[in-house]
């Protein structure tokens, strides 16, 4: 079920799990998330607990280290310190011990090598939260068949479980570092292989891509150069947590394919991260789906 259409209350609590994901810097306590959802705040966070399993204070909590949690891994412009304060922490000792408990590591340790499943696991609740009541509806008029030209890339592809795909993660946005190919300057592209759900974990391959016509020098990081070929695609745009592409994905596959009367090209499945969570809120992310057609 997506809260956005199951009722206007459903639709209330969406209104606060989207403040929240817009405002993890601010005192969100429970009158102000209360006024967000126009309810009494005598009952608010019951009403909260009731529908999403988890208490109004743990879902904020969780969220706020997922998002320390990326830009620990992946943004190290960040100071442990500015980390800390962004996720509502007087000081790094309070975030450090707070982060310890429900990580097993302290932030510093994370940054430097991080324990995705231990992660995964903590993350949980709120994943499941998000996959069940913020997953988006999808129509037709979603859908638009474009030309993609031909892009040459640099690829980074990773081979193994899709819960460590952070390392490789990690590795590609050095490299991208070294070569002058941030994500201002050269377009994220993400080529899926295989469906995580489907394919056991060390048969699972993620090709991870930055668009440049450079020549890529041989590198430790196992960069190479690819192309994404040129032809025809459907093309979705989904807004919000690129966490969990499946409702889009299976939207084309299951729903738009079969009524649309085209065939599929022998290409996998490709994405394009436009935005991306931690530089802008969860909700903001923005990805665009690809479907390869004849």
């Amino acid at each position: 079920m997506s809260i956005n259409d199951a009722s206007p209350y459903s639709a209330r609590m969406q209104r606060v799990l989207n403040y929240i994901d817009d405002h993890l810097e601010d005192d969100l306590n429970g009158d102000v998330l209360a006024n967000v959802a126009a309810f009494s705040k005598f009952h608010f966070q019951r009403q909260f607990s009731a529908l999403f399993g988890i208490t109004i204070h743990r879902y904020i909590q969780l969220m706020r280290f997922k998002r320390a949690a990326f830009r620990l891994a992946f943004r190290k412009d960040r100071s442990v310190f500015e980390i800390a304060l962004d996720s509502g922490y007087e000081g790094p000792e309070a975030f450090t011990r707070s982060f310890r408990k429900h990580q097993n590591q302290s932030p510093s340790a994370f940054r430097k090598d991080p324990q995705w499943n231990p992660w995964h696991v903590a993350y949980a609740p709120v994943n499941q939260i998000r996959n069940n009541y913020m997953s988006p509806n999808f129509t037709t008029e979603d859908v638009k068949i474009i030309e993609f030209p031909a892009t040459s890339v640099a690829v980074k592809s990773h081979h193994g479980d899709p819960a460590l795909v952070g390392d490789t993660i990690r590795q590609f946005i050095e490299w991208r570092r070294e070569a002058g190919l941030p994500p201002k300057k050269s377009a994220t592209f993400n080529i899926f292989h295989s469906d995580p759900d489907e394919t056991p974990p060390d048969e699972y391959q993620l090709d991870i891509c930055a668009a440049t016509s450079r020549p890529i020098d041989s590198n430790s990081k196992g960069v190479v150069s690819g192309e994404i070929p040129a032809g025809r695609c459907a093309k979705v745009r989904m807004t919000g947590s690129s966490d969990n592409l499946r409702p889009a994905i299976s939207y084309l596959y299951r729903e738009w394919l079969p009524a649309s009367g085209h065939e599929l090209r022998d290409f996998p499945i490709f994405v394009q991260r436009v935005t991306f969570f931690p530089d802008v809120p969860d909700q903001e992310a923005v990805t665009d789906i690809f479907l390869p057609l004849l």
